[in-house]
């Protein structure tokens, strides 16, 4: 058998490789992304066949027995659309201290009840995981701990024992042995979630892995690895709050976009079963630049506070900052009020926060942030049982948004009154379903006069 050393550029943003180094990427254009890796490569005269399947036919295969693991935590199963699924790779990421190795314990105590569950972990001991397991009050006697970084001896000790269920903690340490670069490196990562993915679709065996992230918040290692994986969770929110939000960014087997909201204790991460309770509650009174908005994560409803704080500037640029919204968006948005609304921002500082670490991306919450930078631009008070949604065009148009019966109903049962949505709206909405008053806007200044005629 020949070794052969070979030498390549790997670009840690996209995973591409090129024979030699480029200061801009040519597949993904960033700049400074080309990392050098050594590749040992093994070449032997005697090949072996690998073994593989037949084609088989689409209405052959049967799946009515299908089921999935059920992680014992609600918010996660709806996340993950229901479970767990059999022969699935599944990565959750988050920043160091989220919650991701706590959470996953939580889930191997509930799956080691019924089942065999290894977990393997390459940054703690055993005696290390036994004490933070103590603390979670989790001692699974099916719950078996493994503490190796040599993915070639995890794969072995899960052909031999073949568990239900597999947790690598975390993948970023992992090592292949005919790979010679060091562990968490592009080339590393890559090869060893190969091989876990075929671990897992040849013994149906699902496998959940934990990935760290980098300085901008992206999942360290290529994007070939989200691309790789059946599902990827993502852990938000600051660690410094006892509040966690777990959103689903890729599912082969649910819907994306939905998300878990989690509260750290001492106990562990414990479910909040009404997320909006808990963005809403220490909400201030008689204070202008303050107003709700309701935004659909998947098929939940969920009611967001935004604060918006407009003062004269005490430099020559204005400045423009955001806490949980698109800075883009932010300035575009006071772009279209300095246009249509009339209210000049040229002189003023601006700033936009949205409560409990909750980012919002959809764009039904344009209007509510429109609503509470004129809210603070002019010293206007928001009644607290009005609640605004709806996306602003650059017009000053107000667009219909989906699901807006949804919200609705969402809003009566937290107490709130009065609605402002677009106009657009009202011709799809059933007024039956709720007894709230509902005022259609057409434009930014209807929908501010509409907040004024509420008192």
């Amino acid at each position: 058998m020949q070794t052969k050393i070979n030498r390549v550029y790997i670009c840690v943003n996209c995973g591409f490789e090129f024979s030699k180094w480029h200061g801009k990427c040519p597949s993904c254009r960033q700049w400074n992304s080309i990392s050098e890796e050594l590749l040992e490569s093994k070449s032997s005269k005697s090949s072996k066949h690998l073994n593989f399947e037949l084609p088989t036919k689409l209405c052959e295969i049967d799946v009515q027995d299908e089921q999935r693991y059920k992680t014992g935590s609600l918010e996660l199963d709806r996340v993950l659309g229901g479970g767990i699924v059999k022969g699935s790779l599944v990565l959750v990421a988050g920043d160091p201290g989220a919650g991701k190795s706590t959470l996953l314990l939580q889930v191997c105590r509930h799956l080691s009840e019924n089942f065999n569950v290894l977990y393997v972990s390459g940054e703690e001991s055993k005696r290390q995981i036994k004490l933070r397991s103590s603390r979670l009050r989790c001692n699974g006697k099916n719950l078996y701990i493994m503490s190796q970084t040599c993915i070639e001896n995890i794969i072995d000790q899960i052909n031999k024992d073949k568990p239900s269920v597999v947790v690598i903690d975390s993948i970023q340490t992992m090592t292949c042995r005919e790979i010679t670069s060091v562990a968490g490196s592009v080339t590393q990562v890559r090869e060893c979630t190969n091989s876990l993915i075929h671990v897992a679709k040849s013994l149906n065996i699902p496998i959940v892995i934990v990935g760290h992230v980098n300085k901008d918040g992206m999942i360290a290692g290529p994007k070939v690895l989200e691309h790789a994986v059946d599902v990827v969770l993502h852990f938000e929110g600051d660690k410094r709050v006892s509040y966690r939000i777990l959103r689903c960014i890729k599912n082969r087997y649910g819907s994306t976009g939905e998300i878990g909201v989690f509260k750290m204790s001492h106990k562990g991460l414990c479910e909040v079963d009404n997320p909006s309770l808990m963005f809403l509650s220490g909400r201030p009174e008689n204070t202008s630049g303050t107003c709700v908005t309701c935004i659909m994560e998947g098929s939940r409803p969920i009611l967001a506070e935004i604060q918006g704080l407009v003062t004269k500037t005490a430099f020559g640029n204005p400045r423009r900052m955001s806490t949980g919204f698109d800075y883009n968006r932010l300035s575009l948005l006071i772009a279209i009020l300095e246009k249509r609304s009339g209210c000049f921002f040229g002189t003023l500082d601006a700033y936009v926060n949205v409560i409990g670490g909750l980012r919002l991306e959809e764009p039904a919450a344009d209007l509510s942030v429109v609503m509470c930078l004129i809210s603070s631009f002019r010293d206007k008070i928001i009644r607290e049982d009005v609640i605004v949604f709806g996306e602003v065009g650059l017009a000053g148009e107000l667009r219909s948004v989906p699901s807006a019966q949804e919200r609705i109903i969402q809003a009566k049962k937290l107490g709130f009154q009065k609605c402002i949505m677009p106009f657009h709206n009202l011709k799809t909405l059933d007024k039956s379903a709720s007894d709230l008053t509902i005022v259609g806007a057409r434009n930014v200044r209807e929908a501010f006069d509409a907040l004024v005629s509420f008192g």
